[in-house]
């Protein structure tokens, strides 16, 4: 089995990994605070340019937090260092905006929180095997494309007789992600275009568990 996952993408020496695993704890830490801050503030008594980008709501939505942990993943050496990144980030993150809402905010949402726990626990296993969305081959071509669904599930709402953007700075996430997952013209069209017609096949299937 890791024979054939190699053939998909090959691990690579890790180097600097405590540092970078560092950075990402406090890069989670920082985005968490700045989060809950925005949480807690009228939008307008904001900065004019986040009121104007709408941060405050981007950032209570999924498809911000999935397009950085898909960042970390693909810097990431190996599949195993992409795991634990990615659960450093969510730790950092989850626990510096509960613990703000806790201690600061004075309120404690606990099924929302243990939402985002789980999120947390089994970010290392997603992050394992979105890895490997950057190899070779159809396993690359298959994750990469349920990557591209979530990001056009969060982009777009679709039905049968309706398509419509959601939000314009989730549309910008969308084509970033085609950058950040592209390899070459032929690879993304496949990944653009299966991507889509899972969006459009799971359009009635609410896969964010609320966390919207």
């Amino acid at each position: 089995m890791g024979i054939h996952l190699n053939e998909t993408r090959r691990p690579a020496n890790i180097l600097r990994k405590y540092l970078f695993s560092t950075l990402i704890v406090i890069a989670g830490v920082i985005l968490g605070v700045f989060s809950k801050v925005l949480d807690e503030n009228s939008s307008n008594l904001l900065p004019y340019f986040l009121e104007v980008l709408d941060i405050r709501n981007v950032l209570s939505r999924m498809g911000i937090w999935i397009f950085l942990a898909v960042l970390i993943v693909v810097h990431s050496k190996s599949p195993f260092k992409s795991a634990i990144n990615v659960f450093c980030f969510f730790v950092g993150m989850v626990s510096s905006y509960y613990l703000y809402t806790i201690m600061i905010a004075g309120f404690f949402p606990e099924s929302y929180m243990m939402t985002w726990v789980l999120m947390t626990i089994i970010s290392p296993f997603l992050a394992f095997v979105c890895w490997y969305a950057k190899g070779e081959g159809i396993i690359a071509i298959c994750i990469s494309s349920l990557i591209f669904m979530l990001f056009s599930r969060q982009a777009f709402g679709v039905g049968v007789w309706y398509f419509y953007i959601k939000y314009n700075l989730e549309l910008f996430l969308w084509v970033a992600a085609i950058f950040v997952l592209y390899q070459s013209p032929k690879q993304i069209i496949k990944v653009v275009t299966l991507g889509l017609t899972l969006s459009f096949l799971t359009a009635g299937i609410n896969i964010f568990w609320g966390m919207l």
